[in-house]
């Protein structure tokens, strides 16, 4: 068996207006030159990256169907569907907040949630050892009723629901370390406890009113979500004391039959829209630290799903350690920004208010 890739050329021809970085194009607001900040060419050219290097030629290749109907109203309205097929019928729109979709917008949603439904289908099989979903549109800030963030449907909790309706797992674990908060997801599952949700994000970054640490769920999902919030600037050695300390902790005492991970990669250092100055061997790290994990609670059933992530030239890099990590390749790409970010990681005394944080968010926690 292998790492499965799950990818679609369509996704990355999702459009939506024109926006600088996150404000909409208008008023005294300049044109930007890519329209979506969420544009495909992360994506593609982390694709192109796997072609060149030859990686993709060692994991299993594989596209998806759109996500049913059935499979989307297990965790978005019908009320919420129906307007959104209507809008992207003619000729698009948006929904909610920051999430502008054109035509075909609700069918290339559908795909992108598909991808990542199939992915988890396919490690629950067991065809596949793990498995990687290059998801777009993207999917963690979207709830069931309310899209925002450039997220147009809930990817990982659909997949997640599919995979609880058809018997092939029923506890759950979702790590998102995308540098904003996973709200869509924590919404999603506010009130579950056999879904564990765990987000580390840059505090107050977006959305500006949500993933504090005192949030942890609701009724019979209260203790089962965890939000880690860090300061600017944190960096390698802060996202894995976070790991070490919370994360891994967390899920080992979850028991998941399968751990998800919302895989954005806005905390690398050279991201416009985020501040912690990670680095290809923070995602490198991370990524091995959680398929150790897997492998020892769950019969290594893990599954990445691709989120944010907004510099062109960096997160192609950034992904390639992340699959190199995933798949046990021999093949290293290295990250040509990789000296000048080493040389902007925190010093000693801001490493050591990092960890009294993240020992107080412990504490809490009962971790």
């Amino acid at each position: 068996m292998a790492t499965g890739f799950f990818w679609d050329e369509r996704c990355f021809w999702h459009h939506g207006g024109d926006y600088a970085l996150t404000l909409p194009v208008g008023g005294y607001v300049q044109p930007g030159a890519g329209g979506l900040p969420d544009g495909p060419e992360t994506k593609r050219r982390l694709k192109n990256l796997m072609s060149v290097s030859g990686l993709d030629r060692e994991l299993a290749m594989r596209g998806a169907a759109e996500a049913t109907r059935e499979e989307l109203l297990r965790v978005h309205p019908a009320k919420y569907l129906d307007a959104f097929k209507t809008m992207s019928d003619a000729g698009g729109g948006e929904l909610g907040l920051r999430t502008p979709f054109g035509r075909g917008g609700y069918e290339v949603a559908a795909l992108s949630a598909g991808l990542a439904t199939e992915a988890v289908r396919a490690v629950c099989r067991g065809e596949i050892d793990n498995a990687y979903s290059l998801s777009r549109p993207p999917g963690h800030h979207c709830k069931p009723d309310w899209p925002n963030g450039f997220c147009l449907m809930a990817n990982i909790a659909i997949a997640i629901e599919a995979a609880r309706a058809e018997g092939r797992a029923e506890r759950v674990a979702v790590l998102d370390w995308d540098v904003h908060h996973g709200n869509g997801t924590e919404a999603c599952f506010w009130e579950c406890a056999e879904v564990l949700t765990i987000s580390i994000h840059q505090e107050r970054n977006y959305p500006l009113d949500t993933g504090s640490a005192s949030d942890r769920g609701a009724g019979a999902g209260e203790g089962a979500n965890l939000n880690i919030p860090l300061p600017p600037g944190v960096g390698h050695r802060g996202y894995l004391a976070a790991m070490d300390r919370l994360v891994l902790p967390a899920i080992r005492a979850h028991a998941p039959d399968l751990v998800i991970v919302a895989c954005g990669y806005d905390a690398g250092g050279m991201d416009p829209l985020g501040r912690m100055f990670c680095t290809a061997e923070t995602f490198r790290e991370m990524t091995l630290r959680v398929k150790a994990l897997a492998g020892e609670i769950c019969g290594g059933r893990l599954v990445l799903v691709h989120e944010g992530g907004y510099s062109e030239a960096h997160v192609p890099f950034l992904g390639h350690a992340t699959l190199e990590a995933l798949s046990g390749t021999s093949i290293r790409v290295p990250d040509p920004l990789a000296d000048t970010l080493v040389k902007r990681q925190p010093g000693p005394a801001f490493d050591a208010f990092v960890d009294g944080l993240i020992a107080e968010q412990a504490e809490a926690a009962g971790l």
